[in-house]
């Protein structure tokens, strides 16, 4: 069916300046015009609220295995999705045509999903006002990242630099493997609300993977950091030392025992440690699970569910942290969330969506991988906040259990049951740090382990991660410092 154009009150030439396609080569207030126009024909159908989301994405990844490079895959794309709310209903369509008349369809296309259609011929149309555009490209000084970040010729040399080095530091190498990327990302978010805001983000990872054997004992090892905003990131990274750690834990855990199952006190290392806690009760904070009823703690908002020693936090503000927001993907600034205060819940983590549905306040949350995605509540920068404990008064009250030095890969059930490889555990025998143990699995269920964290140190330390979700893939902080855990089940041999 063919549309007439309707009418747009005082908007002078308005309509024709919209449909003149901004630039597609930079994503800034030259969209005003267009996004208005067709925030007001969304409005004018009957939708309660609209939302458009913009993107620009420039990616590269570079592996280097042994002594080559082995693979360059560079990613460039541009694309945008358009959110229909009708009440507490919503729904999600994406595009890759930037022109006015391809996002007009896209919007056309999400309103008859809810059941409405675009206005017909001289329908008064309003227009939606837009803020002022708040452009952290601008205020953050963002416009010259990308050109500032290493060349291709650069990334190999970094990797096959550090996969010499670590070449020199282990011994009994079968593989070795550097890998870096780095994804620039340019939005714009206009609603019927009046958002307009802008913004560049640049999250760059480089790791390790380590593996040795000889005869029938084998280790692999991990190793990967991460950062946003710094545009040096990858030619300053000091690979001698994350090569000599590497090196080191591969070495240990080539010859370590077999852990014996059983129950036992377990000390968690920081950083990477606070993987679990991300997995196995932040997801259970996210609206989403609370929409979907499949959370243990969805009505337990200012109750104990946690030992009293437990704080934990949700944010987006920690510098250069591989978390790190200036807005969420709705255009919200970021913030600092308090999820837990000494053992008690106080707030979940709030998309729009969630929000709708839910009646918690929003939280800065909403995310996406990219613009194929509608955003939905997701973690930032999650840890659990130091505590008052030496570290070394923690291994002094543990007579006999396990100190988990490097967490692995692992699963979680949709309310909370988890089970996670050690890729590095020791023994612990009267407060002292022993033989290394190899082949631990760590097996509870979120609501009992948050109960027995009964002892946290005052080490905090934050670890680059990758989180998948309703929204896609997105990049996460998981954090925590050294803690204790009462008992908790291991399973090995």
């Amino acid at each position: 069916m063919v549309v007439a154009a309707p009418v747009f009150k005082n908007a002078g030439n308005r309509a024709d300046k919209a449909k003149t396609a901004p630039t597609k080569t930079r994503l800034d207030g030259s969209w005003e015009d267009t996004l208005s126009t067709l925030l007001g024909l969304g409005r004018s159908a009957g939708a309660d609220f609209i939302e458009f989301f913009l993107e620009r994405v420039n990616y590269i990844s570079c592996l280097a295995e042994d002594d080559a490079i082995t693979s360059i895959s560079p990613s460039i794309s541009t694309g945008a999705g358009v959110r229909v709310f009708l009440g507490k209903a919503d729904c999600y369509v994406s595009t890759n045509d930037l022109t006015f008349n391809g996002l007009k369809l896209a919007l056309e296309k999400a309103l008859s999903i809810m059941g409405l259609q675009l206005p017909g011929p001289n329908a008064f149309v309003p227009e939606v006002y837009l803020e002022p555009l708040r452009d952290y490209a601008v205020l953050r000084g963002k416009e010259d990242w990308l050109e500032n970040c290493s060349s291709m010729k650069e990334m190999g040399d970094v990797l096959l630099g550090a996969n010499d080095a670590i070449n020199k530091k282990a011994t009994h190498v079968q593989s070795r493997r550097a890998s870096y990327f780095r994804d620039w990302q340019e939005v714009l978010v206009a609603a019927s609300d009046g958002v307009f805001a802008r913004d560049i983000r640049l999250t760059q990872s480089v790791g390790y993977s380590l593996l040795c054997a000889d005869g029938d004992n084998r280790s692999s090892i991990n190793k990967r950091v991460g950062s946003t905003g710094e545009p040096g990131f990858l030619r300053d990274w000091k690979y001698d030392g994350d090569a000599e750690e590497v090196a080191e834990s591969a070495g240990k855990m080539l010859y370590a025992d077999f852990v014996e199952s059983g129950t036992y006190p377990v000390i968690m290392a920081n950083e990477f440690g606070g993987v679990i806690f991300h997995e196995a009760c932040g997801h259970l904070l996210e609206t989403t699970q609370i929409e979907r009823k499949t959370t243990p703690f969805m009505d337990k908002k200012g109750e104990k569910i946690a030992h009293e020693s437990l704080t934990a936090w949700d944010e987006g503000v920690s510098p250069n942290a591989f978390g790190t927001i200036d807005m969420d993907d709705e255009g919200m600034p970021a913030q600092r969330t308090l999820l837990i205060e000494n053992g008690i819940l106080k707030n979940f983590i709030s998309d729009r969506a969630g929000s709708v549905r839910t009646g918690h306040p929003r939280t800065g949350s909403g995310r996406r991988q990219g613009y194929t995605f509608g955003a939905a509540s997701r973690m930032r920068n999650t840890y659990i906040a130091p505590g008052e404990y030496k570290l070394q008064e923690l291994f002094d009250s543990v007579e006999k259990g396990i100190y988990c030095k490097k967490m692995g890969g692992g699963s979680v059930g949709p309310t909370g049951e988890f089970n996670f490889a050690v890729d590095e555990a020791y023994l612990i025998e009267n407060g002292k740090v022993t033989k290394p143990l190899k082949g631990a699995t760590l097996i509870g269920e979120a609501t009992e382990i948050m109960q027995k964290i009964s002892m946290c140190s005052e080490d905090l330390g934050l670890a680059a991660g990758f989180c998948g979700s309703i929204s896609g893939s997105v990049y996460v902080t998981v954090g925590q410092p050294h803690l204790k855990v009462d008992s908790i089940t291991v399973g090995g041999r």
